[in-house]
């Protein structure tokens, strides 16, 4: 059984294995568990995604609005979570806005994506990308 936070409450919700993920909803708000889209995260956010998100990776994808590369990927970055959800949450952390969560990234170069598999970071890529190349590295990276 997995287990995934609900991005409007932030409640941890548990997936059983026989049922449909994409029409999930939250047990406390009832709110969609999966948007088809990334999520906007705070550093606080990401730390909970990462405590209680279990048997669904998270891709991280940091970036800041002044960087051209990142603001040109983010159209793909929301095409590849159309393709990766349920399998994956895709989460988008503002490095302007939330530059001690992306310092403890050890980010210095954006776009940054960021895989995690059971809160422990497995792979890291920096530069813009297509959806094709970030669906591809991300399934790849999982493997």
């Amino acid at each position: 059984m997995s287990q995934v936070v609900c991005v409007a409450c932030g409640a941890g919700n548990r997936l059983p294995e026989d049922r449909d993920p994409l029409s999930a909803k939250c047990g406390r708000c009832k709110s969609l568990l999966f948007t088809g889209g990334p999520t906007a995260v705070t550093g606080a956010d990401l730390d909970r995604h990462r405590r209680l998100t279990k048997g669904t990776a998270l891709l991280l994808d940091v970036w800041a609005p002044w960087c051209g590369p990142c603001v040109s990927m983010a159209p793909a970055f929301a095409a590849a979570a159309r393709q990766l959800e349920p399998t994956m949450r895709l989460l988008k952390l503002d490095s302007e806005a939330e530059p001690a969560a992306a310092g403890a990234l050890n980010v210095s170069s954006i776009p940054t994506l960021v895989l995690y598999r059971d809160g422990q970071i497995v792979a890291r890529q920096t530069g813009a990308m297509t959806a094709p190349q970030i669906v591809d590295w991300a399934r790849r990276a999982l493997v």
